[in-house]
């Protein structure tokens, strides 16, 4: 975004030539547009005769019948333009709300598709920004802006051609005015980009903060900070007021500025063709629609000079846009996908895997990771916290790729399989489950969208989920809030493992999937993964390590590594990290037995 900054003020319109593509598709709307404007700014000029008309033959020459005549001409043109108007209107606008709306697509579609480690390093409000308050910008510049800097201009050239038509001598004089109308143009213009690009990072800002605290809004309230977040918010705010004031303050000096100078032109000209029609040099009907067209031309000076300071931030936000557009996503597909393979005995293979997140390039989050997942097993990775457990599984996905090593699915390297067959395979149940501003079904239905209702209960049924679903106030149809606020933490694990359970995946990725359940519910839930897990690859992180002692092979990691294997016997007698925890854990819980006893 810095780049866009240094840009010069004749670069705004070649910034904003990509956008271009996105009309293409409708290319005869555009079209039709255009020549309704060309009929239109063609009617306008015609109106500078009619006023002619009116006054030569009509007032000048006394003919009631003329003046009826030259008024009813008049008229009728008048209701053409009206008719013309309407119709570029409309199909400008329309044009601008589909190109817009095209754009967004484009944009989300691009962001769903981008690699996890780019939202570690941009902020989502800011993303959100150039999603909707960009995109707007757009919608503006495309649906009226440039219909009325295409028709400004047209009239411009007209109304210039017809003045030299009416009058050399006044023309002339107009003529020698109108480049000092440039003037602030270039002086103001590059001001205007340049606040305004920063007045949109000054809205992105806002957005990522607002969006933090009202998403975190119960620790914002229990640490009783509501009014030193209303002052910080509050200053948010007036940094962005104070932006876009000097943004609106510069654009406001160009258009004053240009309004000064074209109808002071105006007054002097005014002042010499009266000399002129006192003298018999020229007619009254001449100097009138000479006027006219002086005064076109006029408004037609100042509208560009408004539109090249909207041409300016839509600059700017088109930038913004296409520098995101032409992001490539670090996680690519395979360019020939190998098919998936699903008769292998060994499902899940890391060869001497390293990893560093690209946020922490110097601190490895895996280091010389060898591990075999025979199919059908459950294995469980045990291990403090930030001894790489959850980075086992965003591998897995393929969220990222290791710099060092291979990880095999189904004897295949996951850059030879496609992205979408991949996840497909997998289901993932984390510790914190993430629901939709949605209903039950929706929620639910996310594992399988093709699933019937009948399979969507059947798998809420299996997670222990039904009940608590129907005494909802909607039932299924129950809307769950943002995020699923109106639920428990119980109840969302539930619907996330209903989730899973409808997806039907080949490997089962669990991040600690009982945690959130009492004791009751955890019993149910435990024997319905138990049943899911039959038959499956299942991968379980595990906190609470009395969870996992029927696991077929129990990893041990810490600080990155692999430290030790075996049954939950085997390494009781032979790792003492995993000796450590089970007595940390194991003695606390016997602790609590015995003071509730």
């Amino acid at each position: 975004m810095s780049n866009s900054n240094n840009q010069k003020p004749q670069k705004a319109i070649a910034s904003l030539l990509p956008i271009v593509s996105f009309v293409k598709p409708y290319k005869w709307v555009a079209m039709l547009a255009l020549l309704v404007l060309l009929i239109t700014a063609g009617l306008n000029l015609s109106i500078g005769q009619g006023v002619k008309f009116v006054i030569d033959s009509g007032f000048i020459a006394g003919s009631k019948a003329q003046l009826t005549q030259a008024i009813t001409g008049l008229v009728v043109l008048i209701s053409l333009v009206a008719v013309g108007t309407f119709c570029r209107f409309y199909l400008m606008s329309w044009l601008g709300e589909r190109v817009s709306g095209d754009i967004r697509k484009a944009v989300f579609n691009q962001i769903v598709h981008l690699h996890p480690s780019y939202f570690e390093e941009n902020r989502s409000g800011e993303m959100m920004s150039r999603l909707t308050t960009d995109t707007t910008l757009l919608q503006s510049i495309v649906g009226s802006s440039f219909s009325m800097a295409l028709r400004s201009s047209l009239v411009l050239i007209g109304g210039l051609i017809m003045l030299l038509i009416t009058n050399l001598k006044l023309t002339l004089l107009v003529i020698t005015c109108v480049p000092l109308t440039l003037v602030p143009i270039m002086i103001f213009g590059k001001r205007v980009r340049k606040l305004s690009e920063n007045n949109q990072s000054a809205i992105a800002d806002i957005s990522t903060y607002a969006g933090e605290i009202i998403q975190h809004i119960k620790v914002v309230q229990s640490y009783t900070h509501e009014e030193k977040e209303k002052q910080a918010f509050g200053g948010e705010v007036e940094k962005a007021f104070n932006v876009a004031r000097q943004s609106i303050k510069q654009r406001s000096f160009l258009i004053a500025a240009v309004i000064f100078l074209t109808f002071g032109a105006i007054s002097i000209m005014l002042w010499v063709g009266g000399m002129d029609v006192l003298e018999g040099r020229m007619t009254g009907g001449e100097l009138g629609a000479f006027i006219f067209y002086a005064i076109m031309v006029a408004m037609s000076v100042a509208t560009i000079a408004e539109v090249y300071g909207e041409l300016q931030r839509a600059a700017g936000a088109a930038s913004r846009l296409l520098e995101l557009l032409q992001i490539d996503s670090e996680i690519k597909n395979a360019a020939n996908p190998k098919p998936m393979q699903h008769g292998n005995e060994i499902s899940i293979a890391f060869n001497q895997v390293d990893f560093y997140y690209p946020s922490r390039p110097d601190s490895a989050a895996l280091k010389g990771i060898n591990l075999s997942i025979p199919k059908g097993k459950i294995v469980a990775l045990v291990g403090p916290s930030g001894a790489g457990k959850t980075t086992l599984f965003e591998l897995l996905q393929r969220f990222y790729d290791p710099q060092k090593g291979d990880i095999m699915f189904n004897s295949e390297a996951l850059t030879q399989l496609a992205l979408t067959d991949l996840r497909h395979c997998m289901g993932m149940v984390p510790q914190h489950p993430v629901l939709f501003s949605s209903n039950v079904w929706h929620n639910i239905r996310y594992g399988n969208p093709d699933a019937s209702d009948e399979q969507v209960i059947e798998a809420a049924k299996r997670a222990h989920a039904h009940d608590f679903i129907e005494q909802l106030p909607e039932g299924y149809d129950s809307f769950l809030g943002e995020q699923g606020v109106r639920l428990s933490g119980g109840q969302k694990q539930r619907i996330a493992i209903a989730r899973a359970i409808l997806k039907d995946p080949e490997v089962l990725l669990l991040d600690e999937a009982t945690s959130a359940l009492d004791a009751q519910s955890e019993f149910h839930v435990q024997a319905a993964l138990n049943e899911l897990m039959l038959h499956r690859t299942t991968l379980i992180i595990a906190h609470r390590l009395a969870t996992v002692t029927h696991a077929d092979l129990i990893v041990v990691m810490d600080k990155g590594k692999i430290v030790d294997s075996g049954t939950h016997q085997d390494l009781l007698a032979q790792s003492e990290l995993y000796q450590r925890l089970c007595e940390l854990q194991f003695d606390k819980a016997q602790t609590v037995n015995a003071s509730t006893a």
